[in-house]
């Protein structure tokens, strides 16, 4: 079976539909007697999930509404358990069936098994016939509405009345003028554009509105509109329209849109306006209004706002426009608002209530609408420790109890409404991982595929699928980045406490997650644990641990370095194990890993763990392995068995059995060190013709003892004898070693497959035995190509035929001009690093000749006595944003004496150069020439740059 997405809204409705079709299946015409109870379930849950689907799109339903939906997920849970129990038991598939004597049992009470099912089918009819009837009379009874249900105010209004006083501690609206007013001579009289884009409750609409009352009165015509997420674009115009024209409302109130864009881009020609328009929701909605405002050169100005980093994109009408990215409030100023809302100071504070106000504050993560929510609930609470301790435990969990916090869980659930399904539940997922915790990208996003959230659709993979989601919560501000590589890619997130604390509530509440330690979660004798997630490594964490059931969680995470390993042996339905950085974990916690035949997703990284056992081949189902930094040298033989695994992660000193050919679900194998494999193991990866994603490391176990620590050299000698002896020949396991010629080989090999990344990393000495030059046939379907560690000689020839490769990093011994002619010309390149080889000299100029048209990223130069002698021309690289360059200070000096600017002022869409410089300890003059040039480049190119220097020794 596929696998249909499981969903928070709907449970596991659309699972449970899909598997009861292959239950009237010709594989399970076993079930004829009970076929029409299938029959009659498969209709019946059909019509709950489309209505479920409906439902879920409702921002505030009834009290009779949400019971009905929670036991519609409930009961799709408890079918579909109810169904692989059964499959289980029929097919004989899991470890509880192993061996001859189980076989034989299983025959013998096939009969009694079939009665059983049989049995329990009948009574899953009932229950759904119960439900069911219970949908019928609350649609009779007239009070579902698939309309939002709020029917007051609008929660942004509040915003535009508060006055100077509520914005003590967000950013000032001085800034954002200046952003405005920048500019002297013609480019001033160009219409400006500034998009202010963030989260919600970060003071977007407030700070706009400060705005606009202090500067709007400079201009001749102005307007402010605010946007719904689902806009009437006729009244939007209209308010336009009627504001800078000075009609009444209801002379506008005729015309349709293009008659109505007309008049307002009539009236704005040639006239000097400033127009902010607040709370944009879709690139689309901008698109219309952008047709009714006039580009003049009268000065004008326009302010939007938004949430989504793509709208805001899409408002900047040319590269003089700003995204001004609002951020949360640093800790100082975060005080200051909220001493101010409750003691009407901005220093007083009972001592007493010091620390449990910075814990409230650290809850509140620097958003002012959380900030004032909470000093206003506080303010009218006595100021003793145990009444604000109530509070700090409550934030996120039981907050929608009190009047004066609603507004800033409405705003919230704002942008959770405005998600498609699929995004939804990805954004509640994130529920699983404590405060403040860096989220691995990776990691995320095949926890995502394993619980069901990504379904394959189109040509592409289900991981390209979760990083579209992945994407798509940063683009809307839900999720913020806290690493990016070198080649500008988001590795790592974290969420903003108040959104996680609003999508905690969001899942403890629908039972999809649950966390013991948040107040009020779902324990009880009639809930059970569906996605378990152990974060705050207590006693009484532990003391709950025991009360609970596993017996129906499908995901089990374990965050406390220290915490107990939950039971496994009755968690027959886990999809997810997650027990990286577990300390106490060992070899006796994983007896019973292989009844878990459900388990898609296994993670062991980052513990001590040394093996693993043999019946680890009985995962059938798993599809990620994940062994990165763990004690594990060698993987058993069974490993091959798994044939629907796709991702597998291992470290560099691990050995891998043969037979792995067997193995071709696999997508992602990393990091493989060719001098621990056989030569047939690289003759049988040739053969994985779905591979994708290949790293390699090529540094031999003895010559690398120079590069390792005494324990590593100690760890290595002891597993080389092993398998000296293990051969029976002290002299077999280096006469097995395979060469680089067939590594080369299967590279070349999968490179006309769907090998779309490939890594090698080499030590200075791992490329003598390699000619880089002769790989044939060019694996042209390459994206991502990293040749690092050792240098090689030259640009390889066949590099300039890699007609799909996006990101390129090549160690190269010296750069020559034909070899940026032959990089230049690679249409699809979008990051470049070029790593000079020791006391190389390098002396290029770069045209509008040498192509480089997608180019974003460019880092190049060399650390130890590198000289690099740059020239970017007028019309060179002309998308490049980031400009990273690494070189000798006085080396350099003396190629280009000392004029450092490079041509950058000629790079028309820079946006940051970054500059690391070698010198001798300190600052010489070249240095400072450096530094010269740098400040004056960034203040006369005309996107001012970020500019950063560093110096080192």
């Amino acid at each position: 079976m596929a696998g249909a997405i499981m969903s928070a809204a709907t449970g596991a409705l659309a699972s449970v539909v899909e598997k009861l079709a292959a239950l009237l299946g010709e594989e399970y015409n076993r079930f004829k007697g009970v076929r029409g109870e299938i029959l009659f379930l498969k209709a019946e849950l059909e019509h709950m999930h489309a209505f479920l689907a409906k439902m879920s799109r409702v921002e505030d339903p009834d009290e009779q509404a949400k019971c009905w939906m929670a036991e519609v997920r409930e009961l799709s849970y408890d079918i579909e358990d109810s169904i692989d129990e059964f499959m289980l038991c029929v097919d004989g598939a899991s470890a509880g069936f192993r061996g001859f004597i189980e076989r034989c049992t299983n025959l013998l009470t096939e009969a009694r098994t079939r009665r059983r099912i049989a049995k329990e089918i009948q009574n899953l009819r009932a229950r759904v016939q119960e439900v069911g009837d219970r949908r019928q009379r609350y649609m009779i009874d007239g009070n579902i509405s698939m309309e939002a249900s709020y029917k007051s105010v609008d929660p942004r209004v509040c915003s535009l009345y508060n006055d100077m006083s509520q914005l003590v501690g967000i950013d000032r609206p001085e800034e954002l003028i200046r952003f405005l007013k920048d500019g002297d001579g013609a480019s001033a009289q160009q219409l400006k554009v500034v998009s202010v884009v963030g989260f919600g409750g970060l003071g977007k609409t407030t700070l706009a509105n400060q705005v606009y009352h202090m500067y709007g009165s400079q201009f001749d015509y102005w307007a402010f509109v605010s946007i719904s997420r689902n806009p009437d674009l006729k009244k939007v115009l209209r308010i336009i329209l009627s504001q800078v024209s000075n009609q009444m409302y209801s002379c506008t109130e005729t015309g349709d849109e293009r008659l109505l864009i007309d008049n307002i881009s009539n009236f704005l020609e040639d006239k000097r306006y400033f127009i902010v328009i607040d709370d944009i929701w879709t690139v689309e909605t901008w698109d219309t209004i952008k047709c009714a405002i006039p580009q003049n050169t009268c000065g004008s100005r326009i302010i939007t706002t938004t949430r989504i980093k793509e709208v805001a994109e899409s408002c900047c009408f040319s590269y003089a426009n700003l995204i001004y990215e609002l951020r949360p409030l640093c800790p100082v100023d975060s005080k200051r608002l909220f001493l101010k809302r409750i003691f009407h100071s901005e220093e007083q504070c009972p001592p007493h209530l010091n620390r449990i106000s910075g814990n409230i504050l650290r809850k509140c993560g620097g958003s002012p609408l959380a900030i004032i929510a909470i000093s206003g609930l506080l303010a009218n609470k006595a100021q003793t420790v145990d009444e604000w301790d109530k509070v700090q435990k409550s934030i996120g969990y039981s907050l929608e109890r009190y009047p004066s916090v609603e507004r800033m869980m409405r705003i919230l659930s704002l942008s959770y409404f405005d998600l498609q399904h699929e995004l939804k539940t990805c954004l509640l997922y994130l529920s699983i991982f404590p405060e403040d915790f860096a989220i691995e990208k990776s990691r995320l996003i095949r926890r995502w595929i394993a619980e069901g959230f990504i379904h394959r659709k189109g040509g592409m993979t289900r991981y390209e699928l979760g990083e579209r989601c992945f994407n798509e919560l940063i683009n809307r501000s839900l999720i913020q980045p806290s690493h990016i590589s070198k080649s500008g890619e988001v590795e790592f997130c974290q969420v903003h406490d108040t959104i996680l604390d609003f999508i905690v509530y969001m899942s403890v509440e629908q039972n999809f997650v649950t966390v013991p330690g948040v107040p009020n979660p779902p324990f009880g004798p009639h809930c059970k644990v569906r996605r378990l997630s152990f974060q705050h490594n207590t006693n009484e964490d532990s003391i709950l641990m025991k009360d609970l059931i596993f017996s129906h969680v499908r995901s089990i995470s374990v965050f406390g370095r220290s915490m107990e390993i939950p039971p496994l042996a009755k968690s027959i339905f886990l999809r997810v194990l997650d027990l990286e950085g577990c300390d106490l974990l060992s070899s006796h916690h994983l007896e019973s890993i292989g009844n878990l035949f459900k388990l898609k997703y296994l993670s062991f990284k980052n513990t001590r763990l040394s093996e693993l056992p043999e019946h680890i081949g009985e995962l059938r189902n798993l599809e990620t392995l994940n062994l990165e930094r763990t004690s594990i040298t060698e993987l058993p033989a069974t490993i091959v068995q798994l044939k629907q695994l796709v991702h597998l992660l291992i470290d560099r000193n691990v050995r891998l059995p043969e037979g792995i050919a067997n193995m071709q679900a696999l997508e992602e194998l990393k990091i493989i060190n060719i001098y621990e494999q056989t030569s047939r193991f690289w003759l049988e990866i040739s053969l994985l013709s779905n591979l994708r994603d290949l790293s390699i490391f090529g540094a031999h176990p003895v010559l690398r003892w120079n590069h390792i620590d005494r324990c590593k050299q100690e760890r290595t000698s002891f597993h080389l004898r092993k398998r000296r002896r293990n051969s029976g020949s002290s002299d077999a396991y280096f006469l097995d070693q395979p060469t680089w010629k067939n590594v080369v080989f299967s590279i070349c090999k999968l490179g006309t497959c769907n090998l779309r990344s490939l890594s090698i990393d080499s030590y200075s000495h791992g490329y003598q035995d390699v000619d880089i030059k002769s790989w044939h046939p060019v694996p042209h379907c390459l994206q991502n190509l990293a040749i690092t560690g050792g240098f090689i000689k030259d640009v390889p020839i066949w590099v300039g035929s890699l007609a799909n490769i996006q990101k390129l990093e090549l160690n190269v011994e010296e750069v020559w001009q034909d070899n940026i002619q032959r990089i230049g010309s690679l249409p699809a390149l979008l990051y470049l690093n070029v790593c000079i080889g020791p006391k190389g000299r390098v002396q290029l100029e770069i045209s509008s000749t040498h192509g480089f048209t997608c180019l974003r990223h460019l880092r190049i130069g060399g650390s130890d006595k590198c000289a690099l002698g740059l020239m970017f021309e007028r019309g060179s690289m002309p998308k490049l944003e980031e400009l990273v360059l690494v070189f000798d200070a006085e080396e350099t000096s003396r190629l280009c004496n000392l004029d450092f600017v490079f041509g950058v002022e000629h790079l028309p869409c820079l946006t940051s150069i970054d500059c690391d410089i070698y010198s001798l300890g300190e600052i010489l003059p070249p240095s400072k020439a450096v530094m010269v040039a740098m400040d004056r480049v960034a203040r006369t190119h005309p996107n001012h740059p970020k500019h950063r220097i560093n110096i080192l020794g």
